[in-house]
């Protein structure tokens, strides 16, 4: 956002805290914007320290590691937003971010190319069967064949998740010659010769390859399970490059023992290390023609240095300007900026005649609004106003001592 303003609060006195190595695009951002508190850790930590670490802390930028439990944001007295450097957003406790007033965002399609790319290369590097003959050459064993390989060219992929990456996958897979069909539970328009199908089964059953691209909800747990391991064509190839808890890879691992797939790559796991180097577990181990990588898909300099880039932004033009696009937790507004005028923002909870008691206050004691923003969700409304700058310290104390009210700030 051009021309911000200084904030009334000074912003070397922001503190910035970056857990699990975010990338330096972001911390660049910050310095360029005048922020200089700000703190990197290169892992998670665990609850108990977290909570110590937040008591004075304004901004907390997390990737996929780090849980925000509700005795975390309750420690937070301070914390003004979140910043998810990464797509999801289920490692925060959303309810309690947004009953405590405090805005969450992330970056739901900076690291979109490199996922797609990646499972791609997992197609051709499966349906050749690389890993046996991967394994086997570091044996010390040649394995020249073309038995079981094939080409991507004629087959058809199977796309359970049309979203931003798995339609991507599908302009990719068209490319390279192959058919593709979907399933997903909200319409989404084809892309290129895609087909949708009315069933998660009806993709299962024609699919050489299927891939799933699904959010972490209580309806996406376990959808492939032992029963839905059964309408998988004979010797397909599964991907899971999307959340842990989708498929149950004990039934999968039984499924590859015998044959029904030939083969899967797997990125995330329903249980994952804390940091590298720690002990990792799963049923897929030393299984053949199987991948398995730890959580990586969209783990590439460019996709890191775009969310970086992304999400701290958002903080930025949050702390900056009060703009929420994009935000989880507060009801989404952008306003232009106000040209001699105070700025303050006003969430509370969402009960009748609030707007009202905002007014009443503000008119009754003859303070004039310049202009004013509402927008709400079901829990909470979200006021931006602009005042006469004189009195904006007045209207500050009269927003505050309205009953409804969860934070009020003065942005300039």
């Amino acid at each position: 956002m051009s021309d911000k303003k200084d904030t009334s609060y000074p912003k070397e006195k922001i503190n910035i805290l970056l857990l699990e190595n975010i990338s330096d695009q972001a911390v660049q951002n910050f310095k360029k914007s005048g922020y200089t508190s700000i703190r990197k850790m290169t892992g998670a930590i665990p609850e108990e320290d977290l909570i110590r670490e937040i008591r004075d802390v304004h901004l907390l930028g997390i990737r996929s590691k780090s849980q925000i439990t509700p005795a975390v944001l309750q420690a937070a007295n301070k914390l003004q937003a979140i910043g998810c450097f990464c797509i999801g957003v289920n490692q925060v406790n959303l309810s309690q971010a947004m009953a405590n007033g405090v805005a969450v965002f992330n970056a739901p399609y900076s690291n979109t190319r490199s996922v797609a790319e990646l499972v791609i290369g997992l197609f051709i590097m499966l349906i050749r069967r690389i890993p046996d003959k991967n394994k086997a050459a570091h044996e010390g064993i040649w394995l020249k064949e073309s038995k079981g390989s094939y080409e991507l060219r004629g087959k058809t992929l199977g796309i359970i998740g049309y979203g931003n990456i798995g339609a991507q996958v599908s302009v990719l897979a068209e490319a390279l010659g192959m058919h593709v069909v979907f399933y997903d539970v909200v319409t989404r328009l084809p892309l290129g010769n895609a087909h949708p199908k009315k069933s998660m089964k009806e993709v299962l059953q024609v699919a050489d390859i299927v891939t799933l691209h699904v959010p972490q909800t209580p309806q996406t747990k376990n959808i492939i399970n032992a029963n839905t391991l059964k309408h998988f064509k004979k010797g397909s190839i599964l991907v899971n490059y999307a959340r842990g808890q989708v498929v149950d890879l004990e039934a999968l691992s039984l499924a590859l023992k015998s044959k029904q797939l030939s083969g899967a790559a797997v990125d995330v796991f329903p249980i994952e290390p804390e940091k590298n180097g720690d002990r990792f577990l799963t049923p897929l181990q030393n299984l053949s023609n199987v991948i398995l990588t730890p959580h990586i898909g969209g783990s590439t300099e460019e996709a890191q240095a775009n969310i970086g880039d992304d999400v701290s932004n958002k903080l930025i033009n949050y702390l900056e300007a009060g703009i929420t696009t994009g935000s989880h937790t507060i009801p989404e507004l952008a306003m232009p900026l106000q040209e001699g005028a105070h700025r303050i923002l006003h969430i509370h909870k969402n009960v009748p005649g609030v707007l009202s008691q905002i007014n009443t206050q503000l008119s009754s004691h003859h303070i004039n609004i310049l202009a004013q923003y509402l927008k709400t969700n079901d829990a909470i409304g979200y006021v931006v106003l602009d005042l006469n700058k004189n009195l904006s310290r007045e209207a500050m104390t009269l927003l505050k001592n309205i009953k409804e009210t969860i934070k009020v700030r003065v942005l300039y």
